[in-house]
């Protein structure tokens, strides 16, 4: 599918007054150029010879081919200009958010979501926006994650007949396949966590209200976050540092705006205490044998290991999931029918019959059943109730409880496992029992992924999880792990799957 394209980056500086309008053309030249330039132009070629052509991983739906112009008048800044991309839930003035929906094909709204506001006064550029499982990965139970009838299907840089997971999928993608310096994820249970971890990069989830939800297509205002995905902690802590706020306290923390980068090159795991959810590898060996690498890297660094068990409450996830359906119902109602642009929906019944309309798009793979549940969930009380009973088991008699039975500073577990084959008759294939990242999303807490290692050349992650607000003892947690981390990780192939040799292979 072609992508769009701004004409120019002039256009965007002449519509929209910004600090990048004191770049003069005239002093521009490539026979004189600026290293941030240059790092931004090797972005665009990259996503030309990569994304629309070569494997075409379909990890961008749009972007600005001379973003570069743009880098120049924000070198003096926190970000120095680098380039990041944008999921396409989220509004940037420059590009329609779509959710990668026709029916949102045309919402050119001209606004910036507030968190993309402040990564441009920061001195970030946006060099485009990445391609997502349609509408977050909330239509259907059947669906195949990274698909959107926009985009397309997004192919995972390290096999490409694998699955990207989703729904940030093109973001992970894109900055596994070296298309921008970071991009920015949204998550309402995964979504950021999976693809970083499948696509073998950094992604951190923070705690709900770290970061304006304003301006995002919604699905649950008590589990919806966006956040950073790079390629080492450093970076994912530099980026949150330049998008979080101005919503900081929605959870009682007050102002707590301050360097997320802080003290990460210093912080030592000596004697720092570690739950270990030992089982949470799903009972898969190949995994189980990455993950006790991971642990014994951990130890190697200092860190004491605690065993900690943790039987889950079903309820939880049902309790859950009434929440999500109730929430996304009435979000994505206020969404629609606040949208300034031209949309030819404006409510939840609208977009049902807009799917049923282009059936032969929208749905050729799969349906949309959890929408039509959604416009059914509308008892408030069991909402509320549901609300309350998830929020207790995940966050005060979940992750709370075992941090403070076991006496440790957070938890570890693998993300994922690796990456499954793409199948979009039969959807995804997820392998179940591993990690335990819903809790961390219901309770709204911060959640990091750091790359542990791979699996016949498929990455998967550890996962740093700790309460409400401890955002940055989790960013320095995962930046101590890096730097103990004793395997060599693979690099993406940009070609479909195949064996490894065997070991002891001539």
């Amino acid at each position: 599918m072609k992508k769009l394209l701004l004409t120019s980056a002039f256009a965007v500086l002449s519509a929209f007054p910004a600090a990048a309008q004191d770049v003069d053309p005239e002093v521009i030249s490539i026979a004189h150029p600026r290293p941030v330039f240059d790092r931004a132009q090797a972005y665009i070629d990259r996503i030309e010879a990569i994304d629309d052509a070569g494997p075409m991983l379909n990890a961008v739906i749009a972007y600005d081919p001379d973003a570069a112009l743009l880098t120049l008048a924000n070198t003096e800044r926190l970000l120095e200009g680098r380039t990041v991309l944008v999921k396409d839930n989220i509004e940037t003035r420059e590009f329609p958010t779509t959710a990668g929906s026709l029916a949102l094909a045309n919402n050119n709204t001209g606004r910036d979501a507030p968190l993309i506001a402040r990564m441009r006064e920061n001195g970030g550029v946006v060099l485009g926006k990445t391609n997502l499982s349609e509408w977050a990965n909330f239509r259907s139970s059947e669906s195949t994650s990274g698909w959107s009838a926009v985009g397309g299907l997004t192919r995972n840089p390290y096999a490409t007949d694998r699955n990207s997971c989703g729904s940030s999928s093109g973001s992970g993608a894109a900055v596994a396949a070296g298309f921008a310096w970071a991009a920015i994820g949204t998550e309402t249970d995964g979504s950021i966590t999976c693809p970083a971890s499948i696509n073998g990069v950094v992604g951190f989830k923070p705690t709900v209200g770290l970061i304006s939800g304003e301006l995002i297509v919604p699905i649950s205002h008590s589990q919806d976050t966006a956040g950073p995905m790079a390629n080492s902690v450093a970076d994912a802590a530099l980026l949150l540092s330049a998008i979080a706020g101005p919503d900081y306290g929605d959870m009682g923390a007050g102002d707590l705006a301050y360097d997320f980068t802080a003290g990460l090159a210093d912080y030592s795991l000596a004697g720092v205490r570690i739950g270990v959810m030992r089982e949470r590898c799903g009972n898969f060996a190949p995994l189980c044998a990455v993950y006790d690498q991971a642990l014994a890297d951990l130890a190697s660094a200092g860190a004491v290991l605690v065993d900690v068990t943790f039987a889950s409450d079903p309820a939880m996830f049902g309790d859950e999931y009434t929440v999500l359906l109730y929430e996304f119902r009435e979000g994505i109602n206020a969404y629609l029918a606040g949208s300034p642009a031209d949309i030819p929906v404006r409510s939840l019944e609208d977009l049902i019959a807009f799917n049923i309309a282009n059936a032969d798009t929208e749905m050729r793979w799969f349906g949309q059943d959890i929408f039509e549940l959604a416009l059914q969930t509308t008892d408030s009380a069991a909402y509320e109730a549901a609300r309350a009973n998830s929020f207790r088991l995940a966050g005060p008699e979940g992750i709370d409880a075992m941090l403070a039975e076991h006496n440790v500073a957070f938890l570890v577990a693998p993300t994922r496992g690796p990456a499954w084959v793409s199948d979009l008759v039969n959807g995804d294939n997820f392998r179940g029992g591993i990690g335990i990242g819903s809790f961390a999303a219901i309770a709204g807490y911060p959640h990091l992924t750091v790359p542990m290692g791979a699996i016949e050349g498929l990455p998967v992650g550890l996962s740093f999880i700790g309460t409400a607000w401890d955002d940055h003892l989790v960013l320095q947690a995962g930046a101590a792990y890096e730097r103990a981390r004793s395997v060599t990780l693979p690099q993406p192939t940009l070609a479909p799957w195949e064996p490894l040799p065997a070991t002891g292979a001539d």
